[in-house]
């Protein structure tokens, strides 16, 4: 962790809490929190156009800064670890966003950057029906895809049923809090957050003492939907808060999943009209969700396995493919750009590589345009 740059991300994004796009434009000019402070007396050099009311905010850091300091001192203390976009466990796709949070707060021990993530929403009023389908769909989605990561919020509902199921049937599983980690909100929620410890993980960009009011809930669904490949909606009434989540996931670029209900049923018919406003693709189980999202080579490779076949990924490969497999052996889930200096190979001759290797199935393109090594 660079400590710099980790308490100056900490300051900015207090500062950042009400305009988070333009600080995180002034943090992609700047290329580090660091810098940004650094600079926080001539702004303008950096932002010719920066706002006068900009100027003046960063010109008093100061009691910023102390409770970065004093934050980092309980992080450090109870197993925190706070993440900036420099920091390599920071969620790359949840960088690519325009709003990205400066720093995210992160207790757990699961990698935030699995090749597969979907957030699992909907209603804190799910129903039988609903608890019927997201018991299927992780059981049958481990079956066919082992190492998905499942993103929820811990909320009532359909939220804490995923991550129970997740938890169940041995999938690691991510809450993303509308408040600090010092404390658990719904606190009867308690036992299982512990359990995710071990087997995922909690994730807030709020620091501690934050309490968990209306507003954060909100800021919260940018980032369960950013760091998802996939949004899947449950159960939603027609203006659920699983339908913001299922908004920005569309705003993102994320895909987005619906499971149909009955007509009339009042925790469906937000569901049914995203499907029919083709808001979201119609979800019916996992088998046609992985088909949809093109993961079936996980779970070939995952049967492959169990029946102690080996897969040959140095077979056949030229020259130029096996500097990229190496590379990606070293350090997976790489960008295009990084990737060709890492494997010291021009741009535009990596990308005909690298269609290679996919039409061999050895890597597969995530979003963001990183590259992954299936193993």
């Amino acid at each position: 962790m660079n400590e710099k740059e980790t308490l100056a991300a900490m300051a900015l994004a207090r500062l950042s809490y009400y305009n988070l796009a333009a600080i995180h434009s002034l943090y992609q000019a700047a290329g580090s929190a660091a810098a940004v402070m650094e600079h926080r007396n001539n702004i303008r050099d950096i932002i010719p156009d920066a706002s006068p009311r900009l100027v003046e905010m960063l010109r008093d850091t100061d009691t910023m800064y102390a409770r970065a300091e004093e934050e980092l001192a309980f992080d450090q203390e109870h197993g925190i670890r706070p993440l900036t976009p420099s920091d390599p466990d920071y969620p790359h796709r949840l960088a690519e966003c325009e709003d990205a949070p400066l720093v995210v707060y992160y207790k757990g021990n699961a990698d935030l950057n699995q090749s597969r993530v979907i957030n699992i929403v909907g209603t804190r009023k799910c129903t039988t029906y609903g608890q019927d389908l997201i018991q299927r769909f992780i059981t049958e989605l481990t079956e066919l895809c082992p190492h998905v990561l499942v993103v929820s919020g811990l909320a009532y509902g359909v939220d804490i049923c995923a991550h129970r199921k997740a938890l169940e049937t041995g999938l690691e599983t991510v809450a993303v809090l509308a408040h600090g980690l010092d404390t658990i909100y719904p606190n009867s929620h308690r036992s299982t957050a512990v359990d995710m410890l071990s087997q995922g993980g909690l994730l807030t960009e709020f620091m501690t003492r934050t309490k968990a009011d209306k507003i954060n809930f909100v800021r919260r669904n940018r980032i369960v939907a950013g760091m998802s490949d996939a949004c899947i909606l449950v159960e939603s009434a027609a203006h659920g808060g699983g339908l913001i989540t299922a908004e920005i996931s569309r705003e993102y670029g994320r895909d987005v999943f619906a499971f149909p209900g009955r007509v009339g049923d009042p925790y469906s018919e937000g569901c049914n009209n995203l499907i029919r406003d083709n808001g979201a693709a119609l979800l019916t189980d996992a088998a046609s969700f992985v088909r949809t999202m093109g993961w079936e080579g996980d779970a070939v490779l995952s049967k492959a396995r169990e029946e102690g076949i080996e897969r040959q990924l140095f077979a056949d490969l030229s020259d130029e493919e096996q500097k990229v497999v190496a590379v990606l052996q070293g350090n997976n889930d790489l960008h295009l750009n990084m990737l060709a200096v890492q494997a010291d190979i021009p741009v535009n001759r990596l990308t005909g590589v690298l269609f290679e290797l996919e039409m061999k199935g050895i890597v597969r393109t995530h979003a963001g345009g990183m590259y992954h090594l299936l193993k």
